[in-house]
């Protein structure tokens, strides 16, 4: 007989209490999840019961993704947990399960998380869609040393860095329109070591940022960026330069940004080594709106004729054609089906993390071959990567 569980919000600071008790297992880190759950915000979160009993839980963060230069309507999922003794039970399953519906009820068009597991986000759909890259290069290597702007330091909670992240943003498929809870403790808290932030340009025309930590490991002293931008070419060589300026007592210097990271075309050399690679998930949760949503590459005009498989969202389920033109896409019911996928391999076309005749070999998709040239078409664009982790 499979369990049944209750899915809701936290109904009173009990409830709260014991889903931070169950995380702080879950995630090693106790006494966090108070201030956690206040930035998140507690109309956020979400718990399952078992008998009455909360058995596990997760945060919603409301935010923005940029697909094609438009910013479509995202919830990222986070602090996914169930308490050890139900583990295996199928509460992570149903909690799941119960928030991609409801998500489907608010009018979401998708959705992303970063797993700890992806057997579990797959079987509700989730799919790899986009990448988070760590990147380090040798101080002393970096060798740009001219320095075209001038470097301002300024209070980390500038709010001319807001307007700077968005005019990057836009430009970067997969990157965010941050939730506070982003901008605040990722960015600019840390309890054990101090922060320095730096405007690019003068205050009239700022032309970037850059926000950072010096740290100490045994193997060397190094820079932690943090956060940064940069919007044009000489604030990128400021940027590299202003970092170089430190050769003499920093021996690296790390950063986050995309799989093939433009940062470093500038680079003399090609001293950048990759710390870490990881993926983040998708879930298309309303694929009407989730493609009608996002931009399409200018002077690409055509229709893709899609059939849509989807075991948990009824209505993503049949035929849709998907029509574009002047950058903007129209969905309607109906078509020849030509280009066959379940609603996961959807979640690596719509962002391109992979092309179309890359996803028929891996099984992904089927389709004409008109089909699937045109879906190369409509869907190309740059890779998407996001710097922020929730």
């Amino acid at each position: 007989m499979t369990p049944k569980f209750d899915y809701s919000t936290p109904s009173n600071p009990e409830d709260i209490q014991q889903l931070g008790y169950i995380l702080d297992q879950c995630f090693v880190e106790p006494g966090e999840n108070e201030n956690y759950f206040n930035r998140i915000g507690l109309e956020n979160l979400r718990v399952i019961r078992r008998s009455g009993q909360i058995v596990g839980g997760l945060a919603t963060i409301p935010m923005g993704q940029w697909w094609g230069g438009l910013l479509v309507p995202m919830t990222g999922i986070a602090g996914v947990g169930i308490a050890p003794e139900y583990r295996g039970s199928g509460a992570a399953i149903a909690l799941m399960q119960d928030t991609v519906k409801e998500l489907h009820s608010k009018g979401v068009p998708i959705s992303v998380l970063y797993p700890a597991t992806q057997r579990l986000y797959r079987k509700v759909g989730y799919e790899q869609a986009g990448s988070a890259c760590g990147w380090e290069i040798p101080t002393n290597s970096i060798q740009i040393l001219e320095q075209p702007l001038q470097m301002k330091a300024v209070p980390v909670d500038c709010e001319v860095f807001h307007e700077l992240y968005l005019h990057q943003a836009r430009l970067n498929n997969g990157n965010l329109d941050r939730h506070s809870s982003i901008w605040t403790p990722a960015i600019f808290r840390d309890k054990d070591e101090k922060i320095y932030a730096y405007l690019i340009g003068t205050v009239e025309q700022p032309q970037g940022y850059i926000i950072f930590s010096q740290k100490r490991s045994e193997a060397s002293d190094y820079i932690q960026v943090k956060d940064w931008v940069v919007v044009t070419t000489a604030a990128v060589q400021t940027f590299w330069a202003f970092l170089a300026s430190h050769r003499s007592q920093i021996d690296q210097v790390r950063w986050k940004g995309s799989a093939i990271d433009s940062l470093t075309l500038l680079l003399l050399e090609q001293t950048v080594k990759p710390r870490f690679v990881e993926r983040w998930l998708l879930r298309v949760v309303n694929v009407q709106k989730a493609l009608e949503k996002r931009g399409y590459p200018e002077g690409i005009q055509g229709e893709l004729h899609l059939e849509v498989r989807d075991d948990l969202i009824a209505e993503n389920n049949g035929k849709f054609i998907l029509s574009v033109a002047n950058g903007r896409g129209e969905v309607t019911k109906g078509g020849k089906g030509e280009l066959q996928l379940d609603i996961r391999g959807l979640a690596p076309l719509y962002t391109n993390l992979f092309a179309p005749s890359e996803l028929q070999v891996m099984g992904q998709l089927e389709g004409t071959e008109t089909a699937i040239s045109t879906a190369a078409q409509i869907f190309a664009d740059s890779s998407p990567w996001m710097a922020d982790h929730f």
